[in-house]
This record gives C-alpha cells, sequence and structure tokens, in this order.
C-alpha cells in the first residue's frame, strides 16, 4: 500500500513527525493542537480523525485522533507505523479504576496490557494474553514525569472489547486474577501493532472514573481537563 492510504489523507511522510501522540477522541487531539502547538498543520481530515503536526518549545510534533476499541487503533497505527514512518506512537487515553486505591485525574502508565482480544491471534499469530509496552519509551515517560513532578502509578491494564458489561462484578477477577488496575479499550492492539512493526509504543492514562467507587468525570472534562498526561507525553517532541 503507498500514501494516502484508505484512512489518512496525508500525501508526505515528512508532514507527520516520527512521534505520534494519539488520543482517542479526535476532539481531543484537536484540544491539544490547538493549546500546545504553534504553526500547525493538519494532516488528515478522513472520517474526522483529526491529525495535526505542530511545534512543541521549538520541536515538531503530531497528535491524532485513533477511535475507541482495538480495531479502530489497529487501523490508525499500524498505518502510521508502516507506511508513514513513525517510529514512536504514545497512547493518551482514558481509564476505569478497577481499585480504591486509584482516585479521578491520577495518572497510569501502562506496563503491559492483558486483554481476552483475538486482535494480535489474528493479526499476526501472537496467541498470548499479555503485551508489553515498549520498555525504553516507559523509563523515558517515567523520567519526564519526574522532571515535571507528576506523580504516576506503573502496572498493567485490561484492554476490553466491552464497554458495557451485563456482569457487573466480572472487573474484580480482572483485578484480583489478572492483576489489572484499570481498564481501556485500546493498548492491547496498538501494543501488538508496534511488536510486529519493529516500532515503539507506550500508554499514558488518567482515571476518568471509578468501576469500584462508581465515581465519574463528565465527556467535556475527559476532553480539556486530562493535561497532565498530554504534557509529560509532549515531552517527546523531535
Amino acid at each position: 500500500m503507498s500514501i494516502p492510504t484508505p484512512h489518512i489523507e496525508c500525501k508526505d511522510k515528512n508532514l507527520i513527525s516520527k512521534t505520534v501522540l494519539m488520543p482517542g477522541d479526535p476532539l481531543r487531539a484537536k484540544f491539544i493542537a490547538d493549546t500546545y502547538l504553534t504553526d500547525v498543520v493538519k494532516f488528515n481530515n478522513v472520517r474526522n480523525m483529526f491529525g495535526y503536526t505542530g511545534n512543541y518549545k521549538g520541536k515538531r510534533i503530531s497528535v491524532m485522533g485513533s477511535g475507541m476499541g482495538m480495531p479502530s487503533i489497529g487501523i490508525y497505527s499500524y498505518e502510521l507505523f508502516n507506511f508513514y514512518d513513525v517510529e514512536n506512537i504514545i497512547r493518551i487515553g482514558s481509564c476505569g479504576s478497577y481499585t480504591e486505591d486509584l482516585k479521578l485525574y491520577d495518572v497510569i502508565l501502562v506496563d503491559e496490557a492483558w486483554s481476552k482480544s483475538s486482535y494480535a491471534k489474528v493479526q499476526n499469530g501472537y496467541d498470548k494474553d499479555v503485551i508489553e509496552a515498549s520498555k525504553e519509551l516507559n523509563e523515558e515517560i517515567a523520567k519526564h514525569a519526574e522532571e515535571l513532578n507528576i506523580p504516576i502509578v506503573r502496572g498493567r491494564i485490561h484492554s476490553s472489547d466491552v464497554f458495557y458489561s451485563s456482569d457487573l462484578e466480572v472487573y474484580k477477577s480482572y483485578r484480583d486474577d489478572y492483576g489489572c488496575l484499570a481498564a481501556e479499550m485500546e493498548s492491547f492492539a496498538l501494543f501488538a501493532n508496534a511488536k510486529v512493526s519493529g516500532k515503539n509504543a507506550a500508554c499514558i492514562l488518567t482515571v476518568s472514573d471509578s468501576i469500584a467507587t462508581k465515581e465519574e468525570t463528565s465527556s467535556e472534562e475527559r476532553q480539556n481537563a486530562f493535561t497532565r498526561m498530554m504534557e509529560i507525553a509532549l515531552q517527546f517532541a523531535e
């Protein structure tokens, strides 16, 4: 496949930075571009999955929405890795906490994603249920978080294909039996694509709600207020 791809209309690889930040919500991508970047160029508008490149403190970085779920981030991250020569993708998303120890707005650096998804097996024959983030990339993220004096929690998360479950207590098994701190819906596929492509992927999450305590934030807060994880990720501008 050549560029542009069916899902990314950018015709020039040089318009996309080697590092791409990927929030799920394309409007969060727009918020980051509007708030933090200068000299912004919009490189994708297909399906309203907005992508932007701009300067952060004089260095280039790109940000693009991934959509919700593993199939969606699977498409966009694979195309960025394999057709646009992107080297690093850092997912910046929201998650639901499985433990009362995690509070709203806490920041999680994902060391590994556990999932029952068949994504990796179908895509490349990987038949395990845990995929690690890129270790070197994670250590850089942890270092930047410390420099910014932003506390992070590290550990395993659950990448789920299901948002609404009929078993409201199953999260306790994911927490107690599999060691998952929280739930989201994308990282397992992102890490699988990085693995098969020989590239790097990481995930920084902000707790948007607690499945354990039933606390939650609003959609507007999720779009605009998760600034700490954004500021950590922006340190990777080229």
